[in-house]
């Protein structure tokens, strides 16, 4: 097969590394990639929201699988695109249409499938601009703390846990009258605050059957402890051992096939990745979000777990096959820890030249926000820069493998958490 993946960061490099491993790849391109997809497959300067040059690269190149990595071309509709247009209808692609990906475009629309389909989650209702004074008498009814979700796309960063009524209030005026998210914060869902241990369970489907992939921990704030602001992602860990089979078990039952039936009940058409956010409450699971792709770092932890052919999975959801497939999972662990621009999120500088060590056998580097410069030399281009996997027999095996590969990476002004998997290590004792 000749391929093509969508997308630029971690993940897709993850993606690209699993793909070229199948004796099934002919060749891959990647658009755009990064430089650490360009070691591998065939970098394409074509950007994930440009739907005419998709096409046409569709058929300048014979393309057999068209991947995508990342929401955003999701949610525009890049799916319906290239179905409607005569010249790519027929081209399978691993990704949901426009209407599934509105469970991640919208956290009312997917909250609002919830709870037709009896999906556990947290209570909540939805505000809009004109409704700020029933918003504000909905927060005072609430306990604390309380969850406020800009509704649209904002990348990772829409979410504000409001420990007080006074920052609740603040927060919902900032969100919805001085669009602190822009257009995603049009509309606030404010939510009932769940405890427990967060976790990350990913679903592929074809829209009837599905496979279950292994769950990840993901870290979420830039700082140590998990303090300081949202990032898009520190670190990830896998398998969970919170997660154990009757947890996963009640997932599967109460969560995935409500799911995955909830969708071909109301026929929205979904070939593609499920990531699902959740919170293990006592045992039971509940639905903090759906995302309608893999995760990133998750995707870093959770691939190299999987031992059956990775294009073999992605042809089988696209083709409609996928209860065909037979997924085999490694019982080892994997671990993701993820060096950035220093500075990030916020602002930071990029063009500083990377010193990397080659990956030694019990690590893999993966490259998301990475360039070369007109020197060709490897720079820092992103917030979220490399994303280091280590593997082993135990946690801590795995952890000691990312770690050491990590400190042979420099660049000026890179900065890690340290502190990626200790709570677990710690949970284990």
């Amino acid at each position: 097969m000749n391929i093509l993946l969508l997308g630029s960061g971690g993940r897709e490099h993850a993606f690209a590394w699993k793909i070229v491993q199948s004796s099934d790849c002919t060749q891959l391109f990647i658009a755009p990639g990064n430089a650490g997809t360009a070691e591998i497959a065939t970098n394409v300067s074509i950007s994930v929201t440009d739907f005419e040059g998709i096409r046409d690269f569709i058929n300048s190149n014979n393309i057999d699988l068209v991947v995508v990595g990342p929401e955003e071309p999701l949610v525009k509709g890049l799916v319906d695109y290239l179905q409607n247009e005569l010249s790519t209808a027929k081209t399978p692609v691993v990704g949901p249409s426009q209407l599934g990906a509105t469970l991640e475009g919208s956290k009312d629309f997917s909250k609002r499938f919830m709870q037709r389909n009896n999906i556990p989650t947290a209570a909540y209702e939805t505000f809009n601009p004109d409704q700020i004074e029933a918003g504000i008498v909905y927060l005072k009814k609430q306990k604390l703390p309380i969850v406020l979700k800009a509704d649209g796309l904002a990348a990772g960063k829409g979410v504000l846990i409001c420990l007080t009524l006074e920052e609740a209030i603040s927060s919902l005026k900032e969100m919805l009258l001085d669009q602190k998210f822009g257009e995603a914060s049009s509309k606030v869902v404010i939510e009932e605050f769940l405890t427990g241990i967060e976790l990350s369970v990913f679903v592929a489907t074809d829209g009837k059957s599905y496979k279950i992939l292994p769950e990840a921990k993901d870290y979420k704030r830039i700082g140590e402890g998990d303090t300081g602001l949202n990032t898009g992602g520190m670190g990830a860990i896998s398998p969970v051992i919170f997660a154990d089979a009757a947890f996963m078990k009640k997932v599967e039952e109460r969560v995935v096939i409500p799911t995955v039936e909830g969708l071909a009940k109301e026929n929205i058409p979904y070939k593609g990745f499920l990531f699902i956010g959740l919170m293990n409450n006592e045992g039971d699971p509940f639905v903090i979000e759906y995302n309608v792709r893999m995760g990133d770092p998750e995707t870093e932890a959770v691939l190299p777990r999987i031992e059956s052919d990775f294009l073999g999975l992605l042809h089988g959801i696209a083709t409609g096959t996928l209860d065909k497939y037979e997924m085999k999972i490694s019982p080892d662990y994997s671990t993701t820890v993820v060096m950035v621009s220093g500075g990030y999120p916020g602002s930071y500088e990029k063009g500083f030249p990377i010193s990397l060590p080659k990956s030694s056998e019990g690590s893999e580097i993966f490259h998301a926000g990475t360039t070369r410069n007109s020197k060709g030399e490897l720079v820092n281009q992103g917030g979220r820069v490399i994303a280091v996997t280590g593997k082993g027999k135990t946690l801590n095996e795995a952890l000691t493998n990312a770690f050491e590969t990590v400190k042979g990476i420099n660049w000026e002004k890179a900065y890690y958490r340290k502190d990626i998997g200790q709570d677990i290590l710690n949970l284990m004792k």
